[in-house]
């Protein structure tokens, strides 16, 4: 009874916080299958230190902790492997490109492109900042201190700013 009880409030703080997850697999995955993966693990971990959530915090905090140092390691494995297969992959990315027109799709393109160049650590604190979290919740998350966060996104902005500007050259 008590299991199942667990279980109920496993899957209802999961659902309530989906987004979350989603999100940052959509940061961390390069397609559909490795975002399905990535999702899938999240979740694994996530039930797996259930027991040791901490109520001091919030759930989406406590998601957003696990997500993150979830999402960094498999980023290292995908790295680690795209290294391999990278000059293969290249050559089939351009069999099937999509012809997007719009500028505003074109720029939502690069905005993903120059967020997965990112240090690990500067695109998770991106994707919090996106979700508008208090620089306090970032540095919980994260684990680094606030003034940390603040210089961070301030050279993340800088960064991005001028990866755009250099676009319209």
């Amino acid at each position: 009874m008590i299991e199942t009880a667990r279980s109920d409030l496993f899957i209802s703080v999961i659902d309530d916080h989906k987004g979350i997850i989603h999100k940052i697999a959509n940061i961390y995955a390069r397609d559909a299958e490795s975002k399905k993966d990535l999702i899938q693990e999240i979740v694994l971990q996530l039930w797996k230190s259930f027991d040791r959530y901490d109520p001091r915090f919030k759930y989406s905090t406590w998601i957003y902790k696990v997500a993150l140092n979830v999402s960094l390691g498999f980023s290292r494995k995908e790295y680690n492997r795209s290294k391999r297969f990278d000059p293969l992959r290249d050559d089939l990315v351009h069999l099937f490109a999509i012809d997007e027109s719009g500028e505003q799709e074109a720029n939502f393109q690069h905005l993903q492109q120059f967020i997965t160049e990112l240090k690990e650590l500067d695109r998770a604190i991106l994707v919090l900042y996106l979700e508008e979290k208090s620089q306090k919740e970032m540095a919980e998350i994260v684990g680094i201190t606030e003034s940390n966060i603040s210089t961070r996104i301030g050279r993340v902005k800088a960064l991005l700013k001028q990866k755009f500007s250099q676009l319209s050259n």
